[in-house]
């Protein structure tokens, strides 16, 4: 390990700790570390958890079980995790695809393969087998570690598997982990640019792009997340998420364990209100995000009666409306703040602690990042898109750039094109206007319409498709498909059916298609299909109340 390195970090860190509500200082005064050389397991995690018998990680399942792990715990077991994986032939630079819920294995394994200084792949659970096989031809995995449940979802392939609870056939076992000594040393030390997370994430063209994080661009970056959230050391930190989403990382890892805080997380098969509520004043969490969708479900149940104990409250995903906000304000006298970011970056724009909050923005850019806004003729402007400086520095926390054919292409130029748009008053604060292309949430699941409408088309069926978002009270919106039959093909009910159970076959259950109406598709002159006219027409829909005779959800069918 580096001591200078954590030495560096931890006066990072400390600043923004000092500086938890002065903005303005923060940002005057900020400056992203430098390093030649980092990893994080080892430069910072292992300085924090020697001898460190505090909380780091509590997990709590559907049945009321508790699994607690120290600080000093996860750093002994991630090494023996690491001396098993080097014994399987795992190498730096080695990509991983990691399949598993929120277990224990999760975060000692993820760890583990930083230490060993290979590349990260999170998968979500809810990927299909089909999802499975396209990340490991296209991440070139080497290796496998998933959860047990999981393993029937793989294919056999040139990839070494290992199931993290549980034996199963031709995989190893983590459990063999054990017998490995607890103190490790790497083959080589890992340079700050090294890549070490690769995500999926959804776009608008057949394929999700593949973002790479360094070393660096992810654990040192998130001081900005830790920032937004507001972290103190010895908080008890609790963010819904799902494992193999980047928010997953920034939120129940990195930012945490930056601030030295307790990592609280759920692993229930569904999302439970009551559940959650009882734990946010039995676990004493003191900080807690979550996306929209579970805070409009929160709202539902009268939060008065749970005397919860948080001092900060955060949402992201996209923009939580300002009567949600207000209705927890009232109950928990605690004020949401929203923040923004991505895939490709942690956050970067953010509502901070200590700054007032006004209803429907999103805030101001976070110490280390220069933001703006460009409109279609590349001009600066108070609505555009957000784009992020990369000149005269550009920021740790932005990735290292896109894998394209196994090759990175980095960023260039002097801005990076975030493809959301916003606008910005005179006070510098940013209101986020959505996405410049397709791409919507469902749940605060990215969606690409192109992927969804390649899985229809394959229905014997389907002449033409396209999927738009479908307003929804609990989910913002869900995947409503317009579709042509083919000529001879009638547009009832059982039509209807078929599609939707196809669509279950090959989608994952975050991808499904909800709803489902035939018609004859708006095009351009070029034949290009109008999905804006279909937005526009599914949003009059709901305002007025009214739906197509041709129409038909789920829930009517399945």
């Amino acid at each position: 390990m580096d001591r200078g390195n954590f030495g560096q970090l931890q006066a990072a860190r400390d600043f923004l700790f000092e500086r938890r509500t002065d903005y303005d200082g923060a940002r005057r005064d900020f400056r992203w570390p430098a390093f030649t050389r980092f990893n994080f397991a080892e430069d910072w995690f292992d300085v924090i958890a020697a001898n460190n018998d505090a909380e780091a990680l509590r997990v709590l399942s559907d049945d009321g079980a508790a699994t607690s792990r120290s600080f000093a715990e996860l750093s002994c077991e991630s090494k023996r995790i690491a001396n098993f994986l080097r014994s399987l032939g795992m190498r730096n630079g080695d990509p991983v695809l990691l399949v598993m819920g929120n277990m224990v294995p999760l975060w000692e394994s993820m760890l583990a393969l930083i230490r060993l200084g290979a590349v990260i792949i999170p998968a979500t659970p809810l990927l299909s087998a089909s999802d499975i096989s396209d990340r490991i031809e296209r991440g070139g995995v080497r290796f496998v570690i998933a959860q047990r449940d999981y393993v029937e979802r793989f294919e056999h392939g040139a990839w070494t598997g290992i199931v993290t609870d549980g034996v199963a056939p031709g995989w190893s076992s983590l459990d063999e982990a054990r017998g490995f000594a607890d103190q490790f040393t790497a083959d080589r030390p890992t340079d700050a640019d090294d890549p070490m997370m690769l995500y999926f994430t959804s776009g608008t063209t057949a394929k999700a792009k593949l973002v790479v994080h360094s070393h660096t661009s992810y654990p040192v970056g998130h001081l900005s997340t830790m920032y937004w959230i507001g972290l103190k050391r010895g908080d008890r930190h609790l963010n819904i998420s799902s494992p193999g989403w980047a928010k997953h990382a920034w939120s129940c890892l990195f930012a945490p364990w930056l601030a030295e805080a307790a990592i609280i997380v759920l692993d229930h098969a569904r999302f439970d209100v009551r559940k959650t509520l009882d734990l946010l004043v039995n676990e004493k969490i003191t900080t807690f995000c979550a996306p929209p969708t579970v805070w409009r479900m929160l709202v539902q149940e009268d939060l008065a009666a749970w005397p919860v104990t948080v001092r900060e409250l955060l949402s992201a995903g996209e923009p939580l409306n300002p009567e949600i906000i207000e209705r927890i304000r009232e109950a928990w006298g605690v004020t949401i703040r929203d923040g923004f970011g991505q895939t490709e970056t942690s956050v970067m724009i953010a509502n901070t602690p200590g700054q007032p909050v006004l209803a429907g923005k999103v805030g101001r850019p976070l110490p280390g990042f220069e933001v703006d806004l460009l409109d279609q003729e590349g001009r600066f402007a108070d609505e555009g898109q957000i784009v992020i400086s990369l000149k005269p520095a550009r920021p740790v926390g932005l990735m290292a750039g896109y894998r394209e054919n196994d090759v990175l292409r980095p960023l260039a130029g002097d801005y990076h094109l975030t493809g959301d748009i916003a606008s910005r008053d005179a006070d510098g604060l940013f209101t986020y206007i959505g996405r410049a292309d397709d791409v919507f949430k469902s749940s605060d699941y990215r969606i690409s319409p192109f992927e969804l409408e390649s899985a229809l088309i394959e229905h014997p069926l389907v002449l033409e498709v396209a999927v738009v978002p479908s307003p929804d009270p609990v989910r913002l919106a869900v995947p409503k498909a317009f579709i042509t039959l083919v000529p001879g093909t009638a547009p009832t009910a059982e039509s209807a059916r078929a599609i939707l159970l196809h669509a279950r076959t090959v989608l994952g259950p975050f991808k499904r298609i909800r709803r489902i109406e035939f018609a004859d598709l708006p095009k351009t002159i070029s034949g290009k299909i109008r999905r804006i006219e279909l937005q526009r027409l599914e949003r009059q829909r709901h305002e007025d109340g009214t739906s197509s005779a041709q129409s038909w959800t789920e829930d009517d069918l399945i």
